[in-house]
């Protein structure tokens, strides 16, 4: 199995930045991506980006694109997601997930759907005050 914790969400105005973090433990080496998605109240969860642990190829969701940046380190088993100009419609749980069945995916419709994902962590609160 592999844990996922999450952290660095907080509350932050409007136009601020924050930078969340997964942690992977356990059977890591057998997780091919990371996947960040998040869920607003009421609503849906929906795909932010991934990354691969392998060659670092990254997705986004088209919205998210120029906003935020997915990103890690291997040596830490963490992977970042930097937001910057945060909107309050940002305002979400955060959850990292991590799939382990995709190694010869490379397409953006594989990893951005949440069944793609086999663990998901316990999620972060990220809330944008206007």
């Amino acid at each position: 199995q592999v844990q996922l914790v999450e952290s660095g969400g907080g509350l932050v105005q409007a136009g601020g930045s924050l930078r969340l973090s997964c942690t992977a433990s356990g059977r890591t080496r057998s997780s091919n991506a990371i996947g960040w998605f998040r869920q607003a109240p009421g609503a849906e969860r929906e795909f932010v980006a991934a990354i691969n642990w392998s060659d670092g190829t990254t997705y986004y969701a088209d919205s998210k694109k120029g906003r935020f940046t997915i990103s890690r380190d291997n040596a830490k088993n963490t992977v970042y997601l930097q937001m910057n100009s945060l909107k309050p419609e940002d305002t979400a749980v955060y959850y990292c997930a991590a799939d382990t069945r995709g190694y010869f995916r490379t397409d953006y419709y594989y990893y951005s759907r949440s069944v793609a994902y086999d663990y998901w962590g316990q999620g972060t609160q990220v809330t944008v005050s206007s």
